[in-house]
């Protein structure tokens, strides 16, 4: 059994130099031409998900051993993240970059985005060598990868999504004392040092999404708690890392305040669009249940023209049935705006999100007609014209 683990590791290694990478489950898979091409042309390191943990240490933003990049649109960053990320959308690399200014150019940095067909992760790591930084390596599996094996990192709009909606089970992580003094209202006291005397207060179903918090960015406890969450089966950890002091300065309520909490329900806020077709909660987004129930049934109506933005030889491998390829990335506004179906209702989708949410706002910035423009948030994966779909929760932003 020895030698053939040894001679395994042998083979992998080997296929690790030809551009084969293994991923969670150890196997070993190849990303897109085009990944890989940019691997290559920018001589780019990759990691793997040991290697990221061990980096990201004890989770806080003061504790990680490397700086986590995420390469991926500002929305899906606050959605959730490797613990302890900074964000540096590669669209807005110039904008968001200066978070970096007084790290010393030697300092580890790992870059990641949205798995091993995501282009977003290379690009901005050559960015940052060209900036100078000489320490930059890829976690190119990603934010996938590690979304399946460890806990993620959310922002405040998601933690107030889960207590306005009751969809997650709020955790202090601080100690009892401070638990009574404040809190974020509904949620419930487990310290980090008392985890296995009160272990019977977590969800019984190990699919319930949690959301630890503790006091802030630097504080480890809500990180304790979410690693023995973790440990113990639960499959949708995240912690909420700004904590009850990013809830304070964001003026919303807590057990000891009088204020009331925002809702982020305006009812004034329309429900269809022009056409018919049926909106999201969050700002340009088509209803996520309604086109993907369309999908399924083969139904989805005359008027609406999904709109494919990834790059040809994706669009090739498989797509929506009836979408149409317009590779938006490299386009401007206008060019992308004036390649688009006349008098239809067009939505946008990718992979994961993030290309068709960057497709929308870059018609939004320009300032064109996107009334009848949206985008799907969803993760889609297509062989041909069958495709599995997953919806992304909304957030109300």
């Amino acid at each position: 059994m020895k030698v053939k683990n040894v001679l395994k590791s042998l083979v992998v290694v080997g296929l690790l130099t030809s551009g084969a990478y293994a991923n969670e489950s150890g196997n070993l898979i190849k990303p897109s031409p085009k990944v890989e091409s940019m691997i290559k042309k920018f001589n780019l390191e990759v990691v793997d998900y040991n290697y990221a943990k061990a980096k990201v240490a004890n989770g806080t933003h003061n504790g990680a051993k490397a700086i986590f990049v995420d390469a991926r649109p500002s929305k899906m960053f606050k959605v959730g993240t490797i613990p302890s990320s900074i964000n540096i959308p590669d669209t807005d690399y110039e904008k968001y970059v200066g978070q970096l200014k007084d790290t010393p150019k030697n300092k580890e940095i790992l870059v990641f985005c949205g798995g091993w067909n995501c282009g977003k992760s290379p690009k901005v790591a050559n960015m940052l060598k060209k900036d100078g930084f000489t320490n930059v390596k890829l976690y190119q599996a990603g934010e996938p990868e590690w979304a399946k094996r460890n806990y993620q990192e959310v922002d405040l709009v998601v933690a107030q999504a889960a207590q306005v909606n009751n969809s997650a089970v709020l955790i202090d992580a601080r100690p009892y004392k401070m638990f009574l003094t404040e809190t974020i209202a509904g949620s419930v006291s487990i310290p980090d040092t008392e985890v296995e005397k009160l272990k019977g207060r977590f969800p019984v179903h190990q699919n319930e999404k949690i959301i630890v918090f503790c006091g802030g960015f630097k504080c480890v406890k809500s990180h304790n708690v979410a690693k023995k969450l973790i440990s113990m089966g639960y499959r949708d950890v995240n912690v909420f890392a700004g904590g009850l002091p990013e809830w304070k300065k964001a003026g919303l309520s807590t057990t000891k305040s009088a204020a009331k909490v925002d809702a982020k329900k305006v009812s004034n806020k329309p429900t269809m669009s022009k056409n018919g077709a049926k909106l999201g909660v969050d700002e340009g987004s088509i209803n996520g249940e309604w086109l993907h129930s369309l999908i399924k049934e083969d139904k989805v109506p005359a008027f609406v023209q999904i709109v494919d933005v990834t790059d040809p030889s994706e669009f090739k491998n498989g797509h929506i049935k009836g979408a149409i390829n317009i590779p938006a990335e490299k386009l401007s506004a206008k060019e992308l705006f004036e390649k688009l179906p006349k008098g239809k209702t067009v939505v946008f989708n990718c992979t994961a999100g993030g290309r068709s949410i960057e497709a929308w706002t870059k018609l939004k910035d320009a300032k064109l007609d996107i009334s009848e423009v949206f985008y799907f948030d969803a993760n889609v994966d297509c062989k041909g014209n069958s495709c599995k779909i997953e919806v992304n929760e909304a957030l109300g932003i």
